[in-house]
């Protein structure tokens, strides 16, 4: 992704006060990111409320907008709602000085106070994908009504296929028992010998 001073923070010359931020993210900045193609229509919206302090800064994320995907349980694409909001610590860090990270500190991110400017596109692109659902289902049963019943159809279980999967696996624990009681014969007929 090519440079972009759109979503850089020049840190530097602020006051210690609080600063809102506005930023779009649309299909270019997604897909020069790397989101696959089948994720498209962005219309991201994020809002940044960003606290300077002396040593550190606080970060709010609030993310709005939508996104079409596909649907989970039938493909068809719908509109799928974002929202969410995340927080960040940026802490400053004097220039040599070595940091321990540790598991407490997960939304802490060291920053070295040389650096004036900073970029924020990278946890744009994070928090807007952690805004996605794990699960992109259809509101309310708006599936594709063809879909969900070649699903039902096709979810029946076949006893045939389930009896021959069983059967199969006794087979394998007879041989198995076969096996073994042949060795403890021959183990047996060794010592009668």
């Amino acid at each position: 992704m090519k440079h972009n001073r759109e979503f850089e923070i020049a840190w530097l010359g602020l006051k210690e006060a609080e600063h809102i931020y506005d930023f779009s993210i649309d299909d270019v900045f997604m897909q020069a990111k790397g989101v696959p193609e089948e994720l498209k229509d962005w219309k991201a919206h994020v809002r940044l409320k960003f606290v300077k302090h002396s040593s550190f800064f606080q970060l709010h994320f609030d993310i709005s907008g939508s996104v079409v995907v596909p649907c989970d349980r039938c493909g068809d694409e719908f509109k799928l709602e974002l929202w969410d909001e995340f927080e960040l610590v940026v802490k400053l860090t004097a220039e040599g000085e070595k940091i321990a990270a540790t598991q407490d500190e997960a939304d802490v991110v060291f920053v070295p106070r040389t650096e004036t400017v900073l970029d924020v596109s990278t946890w744009l692109y994070e928090f807007v994908m952690l805004s996605l659902p794990l699960h992109k289902l259809h509101p309310e049963d708006t599936c594709n009504p063809k879909a969900i019943a070649l699903l039902q159809e096709l979810s029946v279980p076949d006893e045939h296929t389930e009896k021959s999967v069983w059967s199969d696996l006794k087979k394998i624990r007879i041989a198995e028992e076969e096996q073994a009681t042949s060795k403890l014969t021959i183990v047996k007929n060794k010592k009668l010998k």
